[in-house]
């Protein structure tokens, strides 16, 4: 069990160019194709979103896994985009249950920070906030974002190197 609870952190070594990695996290379309999302619109700072999921196409297993979830649609709050640096944004965690009204409750805070490194680009992603989350789903919606997180850091990777190959 992590012992911070507030928090999640994920890094990776993506072989990939700084602004190759940026576009693939701060375009919408882009991130939706990694993340397995489709957004109405580009990322704009200060901005909502509304988000649908929809299968990966990067991996046909975690694809699967996403499909019981497909059209489902959240919102997604653009909080900064610093270019080529620092892209974060606002949403309810594991919000995937459409009878309820999450709206109510606080958001967590995902951030990206690009990093130039020798062999390509550190991508740490941290989602903090989870305490203020109330506590009959907070376990639940920490574990499914550690599990979450670590396959997305997967599924970046893949789209790169996909992305590289042409």
């Amino acid at each position: 069990m992590p012992t911070n609870t507030d928090r999640i952190e994920k890094r990776v070594l993506l072989r990939a160019p700084r602004d190759r990695v940026w576009r693939a996290i701060s375009e919408s379309s882009q991130f939706g194709a990694w993340f397995g999302v489709k957004f109405d619109g580009p990322f704009v700072p200060g901005a909502s979103i509304i988000g649908s999921i929809v299968p990966t196409t990067v991996d046909p297993e975690v694809a699967k896994s996403q499909k019981p979830y497909e059209g489902y649609r959240f919102e997604f709050s653009v909080d900064r985009i610093e270019p080529m640096r620092f892209f974060s944004f606002r949403w309810h965690p594991f919000a995937v249950d459409p009878a309820v009204d999450y709206s109510k409750e606080p958001s967590t805070l995902v951030a990206f920070e690009l990093e130039e490194v020798s062999g390509g680009t550190m991508l740490t992603v941290t989602e903090s906030g989870f305490d203020q989350i109330p506590l009959e789903r907070r376990a639940k919606a920490f574990a499914a974002n550690e599990q979450g997180w670590a396959a997305q850091m997967t599924l970046i990777e893949k789209y790169l190197a996909q992305q590289a190959q042409g």
